[in-house]
């Protein structure tokens, strides 16, 4: 922030207190019941009305004058991810098996202390503020479109906190800033048996260790090298016992790009090679491509508004592109498939060593809350002032 008072010291205490108790009590994808609640309380205490149970556990509600349409709308998610913490913060989760490994929690604060800067703004026009779940299983945002979330808004700014920036900066890009990410699930069917007749048998885990080995060569060597891509495997299931050979193996992994030829190209050509390493070991392949995010592409309009925002919050010098396009996926995406959108990266890298997002350690610079509250109200404020020019 360019200028502290004892008021901003104020939100930034409260929005503290916020994040530590959301952080402490962490709740999976369309799960977020509890943190709903706690949402919806706070919004009370600082007098706003608002709406739950959009898109199972998404809260909405609306800040600005009466008699006005709702043009503008703020996003943050809230789930956190089936991580078992291992930071040894004094308010690590509480919830066995669950964490919030990639800052949820900051967001909410941020978007809750937005809503107290924007009630001392005069306004206008109309704000609204979706606290949406689900982000990390991919499909959080469709729900929430379908339910009527961005009913007549006009745009939708975001925000994402980032370990890689320092606190202070805000990256702002147009175009693609996330990749497309396409999730994959191949089954391969064999035939199973004993270990020692392998003769008599079709090995599933050796044609899905064949198969993993050969993926590797698909980006590697199929894909311009100018175009960013990955294929991950994250998770094998196969076999049952030492002495039996497994009849089934099932492979999931994810696809990342950021360009639509690219993607194409990375689809086909992981199916051809499930197809012909099926044929080749002897098995029967099935491939399902479940929840593919498109990616997130920020128009030059509303990239502008987020710069404009930023600037004012922040030194212009912390006003930064985010360089290369992240492969990283965001159901963000899904809204400005609709309307006009851009999503923001805040610096927060902490003080201390800490693991990256999406890991066990992952942890970030609380000051970035204050930082991320501002520039959301900014963002909304700039754009209301450019549509009452318009």
């Amino acid at each position: 922030m360019k200028t502290v008072t004892d008021e901003t010291r104020d939100l930034q205490s409260w929005m503290v207190a916020i994040r530590q108790h959301i952080h402490e009590n962490p709740e999976v994808s369309f799960d977020e019941f509890e943190t709903a609640e706690y949402i919806s309380a706070r919004l009370k205490e600082i007098g706003v009305s608002c709406k739950k149970g959009i898109g199972t556990t998404g809260v909405i509600a609306e800040i600005g004058p009466d008699n006005v349409p709702c043009t503008v709308g703020l996003r943050a998610d809230m789930d956190g991810l089936p991580i078992q913490e291992e930071t040894g913060l004094e308010f690590s989760s509480r919830n066995s098996g669950v964490m919030h490994a990639c800052g949820h929690d900051g967001h909410v604060a941020m978007l809750l202390g937005a809503a107290r800067l924007l009630l001392e703004m005069d306004l206008p026009g109309k704000v609204r503020l979706l606290f949406q779940p689900a982000e990390e299983s991919g499909s959080g945002a469709e729900k929430m479109i379908r339910e009527g979330a961005i009913k007549d808004l006009l745009a939708i700014f975001g925000g994402h906190i980032d370990t890689h920036y320092k606190t202070g900066v805000i990256t702002v890009d147009e175009g693609i800033v996330c990749a497309y990410a396409d999730p994959f699930i191949i089954r391969l069917n064999g035939s199973g048996g004993h270990a020692a007749r392998p003769h008599e048998c079709k090995d599933a885990i050796v044609a899905a260790a064949g198969l993993i080995t050969t993926l590797q060569s698909l980006v590697s060597r199929e894909i311009d090298p100018s175009h960013s891509a990955v294929l991950t495997v994250g998770k094998v299931v196969a076999g049952e016992i030492h002495n039996v050979i497994a009849d089934k193996a099932v492979i999931e992994g994810t696809i990342r790009s950021t360009h639509p030829d690219t993607r194409k190209k990375l689809i086909s050509g992981l199916s051809r090679m499930v197809e012909a390493s099926a044929e080749y070991y002897g098995v029967q392949p099935a491939i399902f491509f479940p929840d593919s995010l498109p990616a997130v592409v920020n128009d030059c309009k509303s990239a502008e508004t987020a710069r404009c925002a930023a600037s004012r919050v922040v030194a212009v010098d912390h006003v930064l592109s985010q360089g290369p396009s992240s492969l990283g996926g965001e159901d963000f995406s899904f809204y400005q498939q609709e309307i006009s959108g851009c999503m923001v990266r805040f610096g927060a890298r902490p003080s201390t060593v800490a693991g990256p997002a999406h890991s066990p350690t992952f942890e970030f610079d609380e000051n970035v809350l204050l930082i991320g509250a501002a520039w959301y109200a900014e963002v909304a404020m700039v754009f209301l002032q450019n549509m009452t020019k318009e």
